[in-house]
Order: structure tokens, then sequence, then C-alpha cells
């Protein structure tokens, strides 16, 4: 008996932190509704788990272990969900050289990317800087590109909060 209460505190304890850490990237991104929803249901599991836990604290102290261990690997799972799920836009900025930016740029265009080409001043050598917005779900495809014809190219990725206008592939 007490084993399926293990699993159940274990699996109703990584699912509420896994919405936890979903519901954050939600509202960070302005999905105030969305996060809203998940965390009703998130507060839901965390009163019934924790009330029978602390129920049965002092007749069965692993109750608590196993929170707290559900607790940790909730958070990874809500990692890996979380970029599974890809919510968002971001930008990539890809530094390359001069010489390589024509042949990146068609390449990235005609994958349906739109690139702009600022042009700056290295350490060394004059670069130019691609500017790539796109769906996070798109970034390993476009960093894919961008290794492929220019292995030696600066890439940074950051998360954007809003976007107007401009082009993004959908």
């Amino acid at each position: 008996m007490n084993i399926l209460i293990y699993v159940g505190i274990f699996l109703a304890k990584m699912i509420e932190v896994s919405l936890s850490t979903v519901r954050n990237v939600l509202i960070n991104r302005g999905e105030k509704i969305r996060g809203a929803i998940i965390g009703f249901f998130e507060v839901l599991i965390w009163i019934i788990v924790v009330s029978n836990v602390l129920d049965s604290l002092s007749e069965d102290p692993l109750q608590a272990v196993i929170y707290c261990l559900a607790f940790a690997c909730g958070n990874y799972l809500g990692v890996i969900i979380e970029n599974k799920l890809a919510i968002g836009t971001a930008c990539i900025q890809a530094m390359v050289t001069e010489d390589m930016k024509d042949e990146l740029s068609d390449a990235l265009r005609g994958r349906g990317f739109g690139v702009t080409i600022i042009q700056g001043q290295g350490m060394e050598q004059t670069v130019d800087v691609l500017m790539i917005y796109l769906k996070r779900k798109c970034l390993e495809e476009a960093i894919g590109l961008i290794r492929e014809y220019c292995p030696t190219a600066l890439i940074t990725v950051n998360d954007v909060r809003q976007l107007r206008n401009g082009f993004i592939r959908k």
C-alpha cells in the first residue's frame, strides 16, 4: 500500500513542478491567460499533495523524501518539456566574415528565414552580423545552416519578448 502512496506523491509532485516551469515561461513571454490556467491546476495539485504529506509526516517521513525527490525531478522534466514546446520567438546573431555573408544569407533566405545584415568591426577584421528573428522551434535548423556554411561563426541566441512587423517564417 505504501508503495502506491509513494508513487502517487512522486508523480503528482513531478507533474506540479513541471507545470510550474511551463507556467513561468508562459507568463514571462506574455501568455497571461494560459499561465493563469496552468497555475490553477498547479496549485490544486500542490494543495492535495502537500496536505497529504504533512498529515502523514510523523508516521511516514519517507513521504517527505519522496516529495523532495519529485520536486528535483519535476524541475528537470519541466525544462525538457519547455524546450520541446519551444514557445516564443528568438533572435540569432551570427558574426561571420565578409566573404561568407552572401552564401550564408542566401541559404538562410532560401529556407524561408528573414535575414538582416549589419556591418561591424571585430577585433582584427570587418565582420558581418546576420540577425535572424525566428520561432524558437526553428532554432536548430537555422543554427545548423550557420554552422554548415560558416563553422567559425560566433553565434548568440536571445529570447525575444515582443516582436512587431518584420518577417518571420511561419
